[in-house]
């Protein structure tokens, strides 16, 4: 245990020195939320992914993978087109206006792309974005609190609070340099951490294993591309829910942000295979090791939630546990806390620029000078953290049987089904105006908590939008709504 305490130290060591050698750094706001907008295409490429990844990948796509076996990989070709997308497709687009409005923000973006005369599209964007941001933050803390719990045997209440003020420490100070810093750092321990794991796992069984077999052994559904029972619709809509799971990558501030942060257009151009050569490595390797601990750890008829937890969450801390060394588990706890704090930080920056730049200096203190406005920055910074640690803890006391995956996908589907859309339309149809713009993101907002909790609950057709999630179904609304409000409105 002492082994793992002094890796872990050492790791965090380096994080709060990248928050003070950021800090130094730190001239104004537009530094403090997109970095002077003087980053390579490796630190932004490796930002993104660390940013897009997040707790889920290391605890529920691992988790995914031992649950449902090779059916996860449709998780895998949905991220891996989104990231295609986002980058071939959008980046460069982005990147061009954003430069041109001289904006910092999504809801800067939006407001000089639409000309705005009113706050109405601002206060939109910046409300929506912060309350679903403050979710999708305390999910990440769930995920921090579960890690200290599965790895360390720590109380869950005592590890998110000790991962939160880690995180708290290091982006209060450096803001959006040291979030991009650390995520290049953190995005090459993931990288490395899932990528050699299934190999280590692999030379450790004996030669002439046929792992397919025996999984086809434990359960016939696990080496189904299409699951338990072919493809049927049922199947069908569960592969569609795992697959629509990249449409949060085309258009997410938290990751788009970090496009007007870049030097120029050419730094997009080569950062496009990084990110996605990053995303199929690494997304892959975590649905085999969810595998290979289901083929490692259970057996025929047992059932893998009693093993593994609920979703088969607990995969990969059993994996650490069981067959590595303690120093290299220290090294693997690491890799699953900076999947964790690589997201926490960068969606704290793009909510605190939401309150801090999109209310505060845009509508109430248009007069406010740069000191002040960092100063201000840093508190809503702490004042949001804190709000979404309250959030993590109610939901921890009233929801004992929730999974990662799935808290994590609620939050990063709010923010995908608000902002994809919009962003997707503002780039590619000149027809789109701001009334269309507004009813998109509301749209979006409203679908996500009405496909999780009332549509599912329709006789007949409700079981499959439970299996599709409720990220497609909005996404789509939000997109047809804002068309046909464009159509109809000037």
């Amino acid at each position: 245990m002492l082994t793992q305490y002094t890796v872990l130290f050492i790791y965090f060591i380096i994080l709060f020195s990248i928050g003070i050698v950021a800090s130094k750094r730190i001239k104004n706001i537009e530094d403090y939320y997109v970095g002077g907008k003087k980053l390579g295409y490796w630190v932004v490429a490796f930002s993104v992914r660390a940013t897009g990844e997040s707790g889920w990948l290391l605890l529920g796509l691992t988790g995914l993978g031992a649950f449902a076996g090779v059916s996860a990989f449709w998780v895998v070709f949905g991220e891996v087109l989104g990231v295609s997308v986002a980058w071939f497709l959008m980046a460069k687009r982005f990147k061009r206006l954003s430069d041109k409005y001289k904006s910092i923000t999504v809801p800067d973006f939006l407001v000089s792309h639409f000309k705005s005369k009113t706050n109405t599209l601002r206060v939109v964007a910046a409300t929506a974005l912060s309350l679903f941001v403050v979710i999708y933050v305390s999910a990440q803390i769930d995920a921090i609190g579960s890690a200290f719990e599965s790895f360390l045997n720590w109380n869950y209440y005592t590890g998110a609070l000790v991962g939160f003020a880690i995180v708290l420490i290091y982006i209060a100070y450096g803001g959006f340099l040291a979030v991009v810093w650390s995520d290049v750092f953190q995005g090459i321990l993931m990288f490395f951490g899932l990528v050699l794991l299934p190999i280590y796992i692999y030379s450790t069984l004996d030669s002439g294993v046929n792992i397919l077999e025996g999984l086809n052994n434990i359960d016939e559904g696990l080496t189904n591309i299409w699951g338990s029972g072919g493809a049927t619709t049922y199947n069908i809509a569960t592969i569609f829910g795992y697959a629509m799971i990249g449409l949060g990558f085309m258009g997410s501030p938290q990751l788009f942000v970090r496009f007007m942060s870049i030097k120029n257009e050419d730094e997009i151009k080569k950062g496009r295979w990084v990110a996605i050569v990053f995303t199929l490595l690494t997304d892959g390797a975590a649905v085999c090791i969810g595998i290979l601990g289901r083929y490692l750890f259970t057996s025929t008829g047992q059932d893998v939630e009693e093993i593994l937890g609920n979703n088969a969450q607990n995969v990969l801390p059993y994996i650490i546990d069981n067959m590595l060394p303690l120093i290299v588990s220290g090294i693997y706890i690491a890799v699953v806390l900076a999947a964790i704090m690589s997201t926490i930080d960068s969606l704290l920056v793009v909510a605190s620029s939401a309150i801090t730049r999109d209310f505060y200096q845009q509508i109430i203190n248009p007069k406010v000078d740069s000191k002040q406005l960092s100063k201000i920055s840093k508190i809503v910074t702490i004042a949001m953290a804190i709000f979404a640690l309250s959030i993590a803890l109610i939901v921890a006391v009233s929801s004992p049987t929730r999974t990662i995956f799935w808290f994590i996908i609620f939050g990063w589907s709010g923010i995908a089904a608000t902002f994809c859309p919009v962003i997707i339309l503002s780039l590619f149809w000149k027809g789109y105006n701001e009334k269309g713009a507004i009813a998109s993101m509301i749209t979006g907002f409203l679908g996500i908590p009405i496909f999780e909790f009332v549509v599912p609950l329709i006789p007949g057709i409700g079981i499959y939008f439970t299996q599709v999630a409720e990220l497609l179904p909005s996404f789509l609304l939000a997109m047809s709504v804002g068309y046909i409000v464009s159509r109809f409105t000037t």
